[in-house]
C-alpha cells in the first residue's frame, strides 16, 4: 500500500463532482466562488469517536459535524478538504471502508472532496486523527452569526438533546438501556443529523445561532458571550427523546438529570435566538424544514447562563459542557 496509490484509488474518485479539484492530481484546487463560509473540525480516536467504531461511521460523522457548523450559519455546503493521519497498523480495507462512508454522505448532502493530505504516524499506538475543512455559500439573507442576539430575544432549540451523551455512555457500558433504546441513542452519537434545511430557513429570521456540539448549557454561554447578553434556560422546556426522559425520571433528582443531559455534547442541534415578534415566522420556518423546534428560554442583560425549573427556581449546573482541554 502506497500513499499515492491510496489517494488515486480511494480518495480521487470522491472529487468527481468538483472539476476544480483536478482529480486530486495537483497541489491545489480552483474554487469558482468569490465568497465562502468556511469551517474546520478535527476528530480524534478516543476523543471524538471510539477507537473500535466502524470507519464508515467515523467518516460520516466527520462530514456531519462540519455540516452542522454550516447549518448554524444558514449556508449551503459545497465541498471540503480532508486531512488524514493514519495509525501505523492501518489496513487498506479499513481506508476503503472510510472512503465508502465519505461517498455515502457526499451523495446525501451533495458535496465533493476538493483536496487535502494523508499521512501515517511513526509512533505505534498513535490515534487516528482526521481533519476536514468545509466550505459553503452564504444565504442571500446574509450570515447568521453568534453575535447578533439582543436582550429580550427568545431562545429556541431544534430536535432533542442528551441522546448522544447517553449513547456514548451505553457504548462504553457505563449505563444500561434496552436493546432498542441503546441502538437509538448510539445512533445519535455515531450519526448526528446536521440541520441544514432549518439553518437555511432561519436566515434573516434568527438574530444568532450556534450548533450544539459542546452541550446546550455551554453553547448557550458561547452565544450569550458573543452577543454580550445572558442566557436563561427553562429546564422544563428542554426537548428530550422518550429514552432520555425515561432515563431522567429514573434518576434520584429529575432536575439534576436534566442539567446533566443539557451538559452533554455531540447533539449537533441548532440553538438560536430571535425577537418575540418573529415567533410565528420561526414556526413557519420549522414547519417548512420539517424540524421540531421549541422555545427553551430567553436572553437578558448581564452575562452567563442560568437554568431554572418551571417555577423559576434555579437548578445547579454541575457541568457546563465539553471542553477539549479539561479532562
Amino acid at each position: 500500500m502506497s500513499e499515492f496509490k491510496t489517494i488515486h484509488d480511494i480518495f480521487a474518485p470522491l472529487s468527481a463532482g468538483a472539476p476544480g479539484a483536478f482529480n486530486l492530481a495537483d497541489d491545489a484546487a480552483l474554487l469558482d466562488q468569490s465568497a465562502f463560509v468556511v469551517t474546520k473540525d478535527i476528530i480524534v480516536a478516543g476523543v471524538h469517536f471510539l477507537p473500535k467504531d466502524p470507519l464508515d461511521l467515523v467518516a460520516r460523522k466527520l462530514i456531519r459535524v462540519n455540516l452542522s457548523d454550516l447549518a448554524a450559519k444558514g449556508a449551503k455546503p459545497v465541498g471540503y478538504f480532508l486531512g488524514c493521519v493514519w495509525p501505523t497498523n492501518i489496513k487498506r480495507e479499513q481506508i476503503e471502508l472510510f472512503g465508502s462512508g465519505l461517498r455515502e454522505d457526499q451523495e446525501t448532502y451533495r458535496v465533493a472532496l476538493y483536496g487535502g493530505d494523508t499521512t501515517m504516524h511513526i509512533a505505534k499506538g498513535a490515534p487516528l486523527t482526521l481533519s476536514a475543512t468545509f466550505f459553503g455559500i452564504p444565504s442571500r439573507q446574509g450570515l447568521t452569526k453568534r453575535s447578533g442576539a439582543a436582550a429580550g430575544d427568545d431562545l429556541y432549540l431544534s430536535g432533542t438533546v442528551g441522546d448522544a451523551g447517553l449513547g456514548l455512555a451505553a457504548l462504553k457500558k457505563e449505563m444500561k438501556f434496552t436493546t432498542v433504546d441503546k441502538a437509538s441513542l448510539a445512533g445519535r452519537y455515531h450519526l448526528p443529523e446536521p440541520r441544514l434545511s432549518l439553518g437555511a430557513a432561519l436566515a434573516g429570521l434568527a438574530t444568532a445561532a450556534i450548533d450544539v456540539s459542546d452541550g446546550v448549557i455551554a453553547d448557550a454561554a458561547h452565544l450569550a458571550r458573543a452577543s454580550g447578553v445572558s442566557a436563561n434556560l427553562d429546564a422544563a422546556a428542554i426537548p428530550l427523546s422518550r429514552a432520555a426522559r425515561d432515563w431522567a425520571l429514573a434518576q434520584d433528582e429529575f432536575d439534576a438529570a436534566i442539567a446533566t443531559l443539557a451538559g452533554f455534547g455531540d447533539d449537533y442541534e441548532l440553538l438560536f435566538s430571535a425577537p418575540p415578534s418573529m415567533r410565528r415566522s420561526i414556526g413557519v420556518a420549522a414547519k417548512a424544514s420539517r424540524t421540531e423546534v421549541v422555545r427553551v428560554g430567553s436572553l437578558s442583560r448581564g452575562e452567563g447562563v442560568s437554568l431554572s425549573d418551571g417555577q423559576g427556581t434555579a437548578i445547579a449546573i454541575t457541568s457546563a459542557g465539553f471542553d477539549h482541554f479539561r479532562k
